[in-house]
């Protein structure tokens, strides 16, 4: 029994050290130029002066709040028209992990903005981070309507 026991834990700690080998391989590593963004989620790539032309909005904080279990994205309204294409439920808004790849898409309670837009205002949203897998000093891609902006370094 005891000699049961030694081994279940010697098989849990090199579990432990498998799992968090897994987590942060290539954690060191650059971001490579292709895109991780899942095909399900893939929106054009455009700038960050690209997304004000495509989509109306200016990108202004993404940072993790809630000890690490949210993503708190704020965007500031530039155009209101253009911005309406936010609301557009084929396009959800999201953030990708661009190391792992990891879509987090799931807004807090559900909410998400849906009066009209209005030009200079700042909006927000707040995604649950399920694991906390979205760092501070990580790179993701910020999809908002159809337009994508990668290499956005978070908060």
């Amino acid at each position: 029994m005891r000699l049961l026991g030694i081994l279940t834990g010697v098989l849990v700690v090199l579990g432990g050290v498998f799992i968090t080998l897994l987590l942060t391989r290539g954690s060191g590593d650059s971001v490579k130029a292709e895109s991780k963004v899942p095909v399900a989620w893939a929106r054009p790539l455009v700038s960050a002066s690209g997304l004000v032309e495509s989509s109306g909005v200016k990108i202004t904080q993404v940072a993790v709040s809630g000890d690490g279990g949210l993503v708190d994205l704020r965007f500031t309204v530039v155009d209101a028209n253009k911005a309406a294409a936010l609301h557009d439920p084929a396009h959800p808004p999201a953030v990708v992990d661009q190391r792992t790849g990891l879509v987090v898409k799931d807004l807090l309670m559900s909410h998400a903005h849906t009066a009209p837009f209005k030009a200079g205002v700042t909006y927000y949203l707040v995604f649950n981070n399920p694991g906390n897998w979205v760092h501070r000093g990580d790179k993701i891609a910020v999809l908002l309507g159809n337009a994508r902006v990668e290499n956005v370094t978070v908060r």
